[in-house]
Parts: structure tokens; sequence; C-alpha cells
């Protein structure tokens, strides 16, 4: 027997994976390079698990947004050839998503082959709010399997023909990331070990205002940082200069703050920042007080103190989740606070969970050990909706029966 868990046996079977290989490229369309391949890495064990199964295996993914028709700079291909290598086998490429080059490249597949097929929002379809429409690519998508397991974490927030509608028309399953990936946001959810500290960061309060919402009423500590947290010290009255602000939210972070101090939820905020006059690699930074940014600068990163201050926030902890840098980490003078708060989560004695987007590309950038952490998404988007706590159509589907 060769059996794959939810699925059964699967020896000789068309089985259709939705991934999420929206890894960064760079370079000109005919010669992209693959700048982070995490989530290439990240899809191998269950495309692997299934292709030492027996399966014949048809890999679905996006890249970008090609606003649903054909465009060299998206393509899968340096994409399936990076799978291959990974893979240590062939890998075939079919040019299209379910046309004659992907149902020729299907049909020829035997036991244990691998096939990726061209990027599925080259299909209006794949995107389209009509459910009809949908509906019809999703047919043409089913059409060239048996079966469908998916583990596209990144995606399973998003009602897709490739996600959502396929799921409804094939035998299916959760791949290995998907599971992993639900269990984990489960328990950070339900019933966590405490201390519970939440690190929040990224550019936006806005991006970020179901997940406090939310978690003011599980977390025990919320650490603020990175461009978020400028409309925090507006909240308390302090100048921020240039900075990144949301003027529209300001109300709604005193409200935080306000809550927070009612229900015994500690929110710590920076005592000092690293600003310059501008941004770039060239820029000349320093540190100040938070409650003193100058007019004419701006805030790129939490400053040194501060870095010691979300360090020692959470060397206790048991449940730890991360999402948002500190500072604008791709630059090295902005990098130190960012640097701390991965250094500690490496260190804590519990689960430590990385959330996926900007937080897992500095991890990898800073050169840490991915396995130093207790879980590193692949889905920044969809683990910070289920924290929200949102229903993810493309797990709810795959529970549905």
């Amino acid at each position: 027997m060769a059996e794959y868990p939810g699925l059964g046996e699967v020896r000789g079977k068309r089985v259709l994976v939705r991934s999420d290989l929206n890894v960064p490229l760079d370079g000109a369309a005919e010669a992209k390079v693959i700048t982070d391949d995490g989530r290439i890495r990240a899809s191998v064990p269950t495309i692997k698990a299934l292709a030492d199964a027996g399966a014949r295996v048809v890999v679905t993914a996006h890249l970008g947004r090609p606003n649903g028709e054909p465009d060299p700079e998206f393509s899968l291909r340096p994409v399936a050839q990076r799978l291959g290598e990974l893979l240590d086998a062939s890998v075939t490429f079919a040019g299209d998503t379910v046309g004659p080059e992907a149902q020729e490249a299907v049909a020829g597949l035997e036991d244990g082959q691998v096939v990726v097929l061209e990027n599925v929002r080259f299909n209006a379809g794949e995107t389209s709010k009509d459910d009809d429409e949908r509906g019809a690519f999703a047919d043409r998508l089913a059409a060239l399997a048996d079966a469908f397991v998916s583990d596209g974490f990144g995606v399973v927030h998003r009602k897709q023909a490739s996600v959502y509608d396929v799921a409804q028309r094939l035998p299916h399953t959760m791949g290995a990331l998907v599971a992993t990936e639900v269990e984990v946001l489960r328990r950070l959810t339900i019933d966590p070990e405490r201390p519970y500290v939440v690190v929040l960061g990224g550019s936006k309060v806005s991006d970020k205002l179901g997940v406090i919402d939310n978690l003011l009423e599980k977390a025990d500590k919320l650490l603020i940082g990175g461009g978020m947290v400028f409309t925090f010290l507006a909240a308390q009255g302090h100048g921020v200069g240039n900075s990144l602000l949301e003027e529209e939210q300001i109300q709604t972070c005193r409200d935080y703050l306000a809550r927070a101090a009612a229900s015994g939820v500690e929110i710590v905020l920076p005592t000092d920042i690293v600003v310059a006059d501008s941004f770039g690699d060239e820029a000349s930074a320093r540190v100040v007080a938070a409650d003193a940014i100058p007019e004419t600068t701006l805030g790129l990163d939490i400053g040194p103190d501060s870095a010691s201050a979300f360090a020692a926030a959470l060397a206790d902890a048991r449940t730890v989740f991360w999402n948002g840098p500190m500072g604008v980490f791709e630059v090295p003078a902005f990098a130190e606070g960012t640097r701390a708060v991965a250094d500690a989560l490496t260190r804590v004695d519990g689960l430590s969970v990385v959330g996926g987007g900007d937080s897992a590309a500095a991890v990898r950038t800073l050169g840490f050990d991915e396995d130093a952490f207790g879980h590193i998404s692949t889905g920044g988007g969809a683990s910070l909706e289920y924290l929200e706590g949102k229903e993810l159509p493309g797990i709810t589907v795959l529970e549905a029966s």
C-alpha cells in the first residue's frame, strides 16, 4: 500500500497540490533569480511524501499579482527548476495552467513524478469574485486530478478557485504544512501556555487592528515596534517628526492603551528610537528618546534600550507570537531592533512563532538558524486573520466534509 494521510492509496493517482511558491524574484524576466526560497523549501515535504507514495503530483501555485493574464515577469518556471533541485528529481514545467501544455504534461506523468503548472493567477477565474466564473475555472483544474491536497497556507484566507472551489470538487485533505500551521495557531489561541507575549511590528497600525483587538483579551503582554509604534506614541501625546503616522488611528490606539490598562494586559512601547534625517543606506542614524523625536527626523528602528527591554519581556515567556519587524531591517543601521527580538525568540523556553511575511524574511536575511524557532509561518496574512478570529475559507472548506 502507498497511502497518504486523509487520501488513502495514492499510487497511480493524479494528486493536485496547491502549494505556496510565491517567492521574491530579482532580475530580468528571462533570467529571474530567487532571492529567498523559504516557501519552496517549506513545500517540499508534502510534495516528496506524495511522490514517494507513487502519486502523480500536479503542483499549482501563484506568484505575484499578474491580473488574470499571462505575464513573463511572474512565471513559475524558475520556481519549478528550484523545486527540482530541492527534490533532487526531475520536475516538468507546463507553460499554461489548464490548457494543452498542462493536459499533455499531466497525461505524461508516471508514478512518483512531479509537474508544476504555470502561475494559476494567469487565469482570471482564479481570483474572480463571481462564483460561476471561479467555479468554471475550478472545474478545469479539478479535471486534471483525482484528489486534492491543500498545502499553501499563505493563501488559505482567500476564497479562490485553487484554494476553495477545487476542494469542493475532489476528495481532499490538508498537506503537512497546512496541518502544522493550523495546529500552531490553535496553540496560540486556545489555552496558550503563559506568560503569553505578542510582538507586533511592521509599518501600519491599520494592518494589525483586528489582531490587537482580539489579543488584548488573550495575551499577557503586547510589545509594539516598527512603523506602527509612532501612532501609539502620538496617542500618548508625543511628537513623531516625519515618522510614519496614521492620524486616523490615533484615537483607536488611545482606546487600546486604555483597554489594556483596565484589563491588566501590559502594552510595552519603545523608550528610545533610532532616527535619521532621511531613509536610505547612506542615512546617518542616531538614537533619541521616544518622547523627544526631532521634527525633521523619521524613526526607522527601536533603540538599544528598547531592544533590551523587549528581550527582557520575552525572557520568561512560554508562548510568543511575533509578526512584523521592529525597523527597516534591510538596512544594517536599522536592523538591530529586529535582530534583538529574533535572538530573544530563539531563547524562549516554550512555543516561539514567527508569523510569516517580513518577519520570516528578516530571520533569514539576518542569518538566524530557522531551526532555533519553534515555528516559522509561511503565511503572514493568513496567520493574522486566524488570530483576529476570522474564518479562513481554505480551511473551513477542508473541514466541512
